[in-house]
């Protein structure tokens, strides 16, 4: 879940190629799929639930100006996880940069999901599939102080920090405080 409480400071975040993936699996009864046409409500539910957007109009408008353009690639980058229930609770695109290079888009996980490993689980799927689609580059990933405990998981995967954005070190220092408070 965001937490919006503290302050907010973007990150950009790569990792390199060679580096190995654990292995991590579902809960069981638990299943991961890729998007089916329809499965737009399912992502916008899911982002809105985890706090990305504040309304779910926000989340239909943001899906249909950056997803809904490219109906194929969805098929192949736009990943969930179904409950036991048949929910879809969780999501992740290996989408691209508008430079062109290898983006990890947007993870999300239902709060009443969240804490059984899902996130870490889609987490490794999609970069799996970045360094299928891009064999030759690195992954790269957006993401700010407000989605710290993504930034753990996302570290143990081998991604690092890239210096130079607006605010680097105040964001640092944010982390490092937070990593206190928690540890």
């Amino acid at each position: 879940m965001i937490d919006k409480t503290i302050p907010y400071v973007k990150f950009q975040m790569e990792r390199t190629l060679s580096q190995p993936l654990p292995d991590r699996q579902l809960p069981e009864g638990y299943q991961f799929s890729f998007y089916t046409p329809g499965d737009e409500r399912d992502w916008q539910a899911i982002e809105t639930s985890a706090g990305e957007f504040d309304h779910l109009s926000e989340a239909e408008t943001y899906f249909q100006k950056n997803f809904s353009p490219y109906p194929d690639e969805l098929t192949k980058r736009m990943t969930f996880v179904t409950d036991p229930s048949g929910k879809k609770v969780a999501t992740c695109t290996a989408w691209w940069a508008k430079e062109g290079g290898p983006q990890f888009h947007w993870l999300a996980v239902m709060p009443e999901a969240q804490g059984q490993g899902i996130a870490t689980f889609l987490a490794v799927k999609v970069t799996a599939l970045l360094e299928e689609l891009y064999p030759d580059q690195p992954a790269m990933l957006h993401t700010q102080t407000w989605n710290y405990p993504a930034i753990t998981i996302y570290q143990k995967l081998g991604y690092t920090f890239v210096p130079g954005t607006k605010d680097f070190e105040k964001g640092m220092r944010i982390l490092k405080d937070l990593a206190k408070r928690k540890g």
